[in-house]
């Protein structure tokens, strides 16, 4: 399996910017579609961005459209969260996760994820 290494959170005030990075080893990165998750204190692991092995299409929960950004750059075997516009209710600890194949949005279907990292964004 691929290793995965998030890294990139912190505080950030509401309004603000952050982005993440999810740095992969161990298995060809373009053999893998990614994804992004979330979970907030008391609530399940929910989806947030998903791209293909080749980065041409990208997928989103409603909830970030038009203030999230998802990519990858496969020669630096790297999966990036560009975040701005960010709101109180971002606060969560975000996973990055590997999915041979086609991409899907649901975190069952994804194999590999990493250790997750704290975003925490303050009113």
């Amino acid at each position: 399996q691929v290793q995965l290494v998030e890294s990139g959170g912190g505080l950030v005030q509401a309004g603000g910017s952050l982005r993440l990075s999810c740095a992969a080893s161990g298995r060809t990165f373009t053999f893998y579609a990614m994804g992004w998750f979330r979970q907030a204190p008391g609530k399940e692991r929910e989806f947030v961005a998903a791209i293909t092995r080749g980065g041409d299409s990208t997928y989103y929960a409603d909830f970030v459209k038009g203030r999230f950004t998802i990519s990858r750059v496969n020669v630096k075997n790297t999966l990036y969260l560009e975040m701005n516009n960010l709101k109180p209710e971002d606060t969560a600890v975000y996973y990055c996760a590997a999915r041979p194949g086609v991409v899907v949005t649901t975190p069952g279907g994804f194999s590999s994820w990493g250790q997750g990292i704290q975003v925490t964004v303050s009113s």
